[in-house]
């Protein structure tokens, strides 16, 4: 199987994906996280069925980078997946195909002007859509004592005290210039033993989702999966870290669980690791892949 990507984008288990979506020619499919098109060549290669199929992404790099596929009348939607979900059910559409991958891209985390990682010096960004106002720079810039160790212990999942600790840290020295800088700061107050990760990882993350309010696109968006699906249509979804599959378990567990009334069932019973799969792929380790069918 050719794979046309650029040197930098792996797509996450794809192989999984293809094997339990599996794509046949004509079905039309949905991609509410198209990214760099990965995922979704791979599997317009096998339905062939452009004009039928919609990628969406909010990233502006993102949806340059998939122009060739709307030249070939694949329908391009420059926004969120909540928003683009919505209108979609609104338009009544329906797809036989449809994935979500939440992971942050590998070109946002290595460009420095974007501000994700703290790996790469660059402006406290973390704006997955470079069109909306708020930045990691303006939430910090902003937040109270209470919000800021709120976001970090929440969405960064460090424990209570150390978020404190570090929003404390973050209040005193602001306004910050560079992703460097925050962690830089926060590497030097650490607290305890040095862990396995950096001493900012976690705070880097809660921004992020903050930011871009990850966790409640994904909780919003997920019960329009069974209204934009066909009668045996099947979703696919990818989750990354624990907070966003946290979500997707709960929704799919919910849905199996109601009987007779559920529009969904599943196709994996357990969810399909990425370890098991891309281990050339360090990004990959922690995803999760779920997969139903509509009734």
């Amino acid at each position: 199987m050719s794979k046309e990507y650029p040197p930098h984008h792996i797509p996450v288990l794809l192989d999984a994906t293809l094997k339990t979506l599996l794509p046949s020619e004509g079905e039309s499919y949905l991609d509410l996280t198209a990214g760099y098109g990965g995922h979704a060549g791979e599997i317009l290669k096998l339905t062939g069925n452009f004009e039928g199929s919609v990628l969406v992404d909010r990233d502006d790099y993102a949806i340059e980078h998939l122009s060739d596929y709307e030249n070939k009348g694949v329908r391009l939607m420059h926004t969120d997946f909540e928003s683009a979900a919505r209108q979609l059910v609104e338009e009544g559409k329906t797809f036989d195909l449809i994935l979500i991958d939440l992971g942050v891209s590998s070109p946002q985390l290595d460009q420095s002007n974007r501000g994700f990682s703290f790996k790469h010096s660059g402006p406290l960004d973390m704006r997955m859509d470079r069109r909306q106002a708020l930045s990691a720079h303006d939430l910090i810039q902003g937040a109270s004592l209470d919000e800021l160790t709120r976001i970090i212990h929440e969405y960064g999942e460090e424990p209570y005290m150390n978020a404190k600790h570090i929003a404390e840290l973050i209040i005193a020295n602001r306004p910050f210039d560079s992703t460097e800088t925050l962690a830089t700061l926060i590497a030097e107050n650490h607290r305890g033993r040095w862990q396995r990760i950096h001493p900012a990882t976690r705070t880097f993350q809660s921004l992020r989702i903050a930011v871009n309010d990850e966790l409640g696109q994904i909780e919003r968006t997920l019960p329009l999966l069974p209204k934009l699906l066909t009668k045996h249509g099947k979703v696919a979804v990818i989750s990354f870290h624990s907070l966003e599959d946290r979500l997707v378990k709960r929704f799919f567990k919910d849905q199996f669980e109601l009987g007779l009334e559920a529009e969904l069932e599943p196709i994996t019973k357990k969810p399909i690791p990425g370890a098991t799969e891309d281990v050339h792929n360090p990004r990959s380790r922690s995803a999760k892949l779920r997969v139903a069918v509509k009734k």
